[in-house]
């Protein structure tokens, strides 16, 4: 088997495991003088002041003259980071000399995340502090790309007072490699000491980190009444017209904790099919890379809205609240039944009392036609053409045909 030279081998360990930078206290002055928050500190205006000399101190901050005791040492008891500043001693009206006191702790260590807003964005790093930084306090970034000697760059990091955060800004070329890893290494130092955070190796595909989606909201779908339809659009950070996202919906109704989640939405809306009817819904909206690189953004604002509601949905929410309706349907109801009762126990007995009288003689009818109307008059007594005429002697008068049915 074939073996490196020598010299590239020690080239390639040197770039892979590059030593780290040092990371140690701020050089401090001769005239400046470091106190922790809470000791006892004395100031001396000469190591050996001579015995029949008053001196006198001052405290100048922020343009601000206090006098203090006088005497060659100034005792300062339970340091505050209100007493920092600029201390001189004078003889007379004459400076002696003038020292620069300095309350501070060590930094904190820190704990660096880095992200990327999207493809055409540049890397975020940032790490949140538990304390504000004592004044002074540097925060430095370096990057450098991995397994090559090249010199890692330079950032200088900026300290956040309203979110309690140091951020640096890495700048991208154009055209870099997002799969390419870089190494980060960071530092933090005062007075009092430094810092140095965990080295963390990136890349630009993996710090992706969209901002949430924006303008959330839910509406009711018309006569359906456990349908939601939720609607967001991108965060002005994407440019989607060449990248896009998918995203994560997670819904519940107010009286529930836990959420019900649909993933794999690549539309920005989405209906919801299985709402509760009538409750209030929370909906939220998270956004990632379209192919899963990077992380998910965080969660957006919530967004809440209620099913469609119609007046068939009222009517029936009514009738269940009220007990009226049941109690009168309910009577109906009995009475109804109470009524076929008594009809067929009636049509029984009478059937019963029919069975006891025996069967009718025979040839007697077993019906009666009873007539619907008066009885109409014989034939005779109505005329058909015209009064009758006498007729004439031993003629036949045709018009009478009573004659004929009489039988006489």
């Amino acid at each position: 088997m074939s073996c490196c030279p020598q010299p590239l081998i020690f080239l390639l360990l040197a770039a892979a495991a590059a030593p780290r930078r040092p990371c140690g206290p701020l050089g401090l002055s001769r005239d400046t003088v470091l106190g922790r928050p809470g000791a006892n500190i004395t100031l001396r205006c000469w190591d050996e002041a001579p015995g029949n000399v008053t001196v006198s101190w001052r405290a100048e901050e922020r343009g601000r003259s206090q006098r203090l005791p006088a005497g060659n040492a100034l005792p300062l008891h339970r340091l505050r980071h209100e007493d920092a500043g600029t201390y001189s001693c004078f003889v007379g009206s004459q400076r002696l000399r003038s020292l620069r006191l300095l309350v501070q702790e060590p930094p904190e260590t820190p704990r660096v995340s880095c992200y990327r807003r999207s493809h055409d964005h540049d890397v975020l790093c940032e790490w949140p502090l538990w304390a504000k930084p004592s004044p002074g306090t540097r925060a430095m970034l370096w990057v450098k790309q991995r397994f090559t000697a090249e010199n890692a760059t330079e950032q200088r990091c900026r300290f956040f007072s309203k979110a309690q955060k140091f951020v640096c800004r890495v700048k991208v070329p154009r055209g870099a490699d997002d799969t390419k890893p870089f190494l980060v290494s960071t530092c933090v130092s005062n007075g009092a000491g430094g810092a140095a955070g965990e080295d963390k190796i990136i890349t630009l595909n993996g710090v992706l980190r969209p901002d949430p989606p924006l303008n959330v909201t839910v509406t009711a779908l018309e006569k359906a009444p456990q349908r939601l339809r939720v609607n967001w659009s991108y965060p002005s950070s994407w440019d989607h017209r060449f990248y896009w996202l998918r995203f994560q919906v997670r819904y519940r109704p107010e009286p529930a904790q836990t959420f019900s989640e649909v993933d794999q939405v690549t539309t920005t809306w989405l209906d919801i099919h299985d709402a509760w009817r009538g409750l209030r819904h929370v909906v939220q909206v998270r956004a990632q890379e379209e192919f899963g690189h990077g992380a998910w953004s965080e969660w957006s604002r919530e967004a809440v809205g209620a099913p469609w509601t119609g007046p068939i949905m009222e009517a029936s929410a009514r009738s269940t609240a009220s007990p009226y309706p049941f109690l009168v349907a309910g009577g109906s109801l009995l009475l109804g039944i109470a009524l076929c009762i008594g009809i067929v126990l009636r049509y029984r007995q009478l059937w019963q009392m029919g069975g006891w009288q025996g069967a009718k003689p025979e040839g007697e009818g077993q019906h009666v036609l009873v007539p619907l109307g008066p009885p109409r008059p014989p034939l005779s007594d109505t005329p058909l053409l015209s009064l009758p005429r006498s007729p004439a002697p031993g003629g036949l008068h045709v018009t009478s045909l009573d004659y004929f049915f009489s039988g006489q």
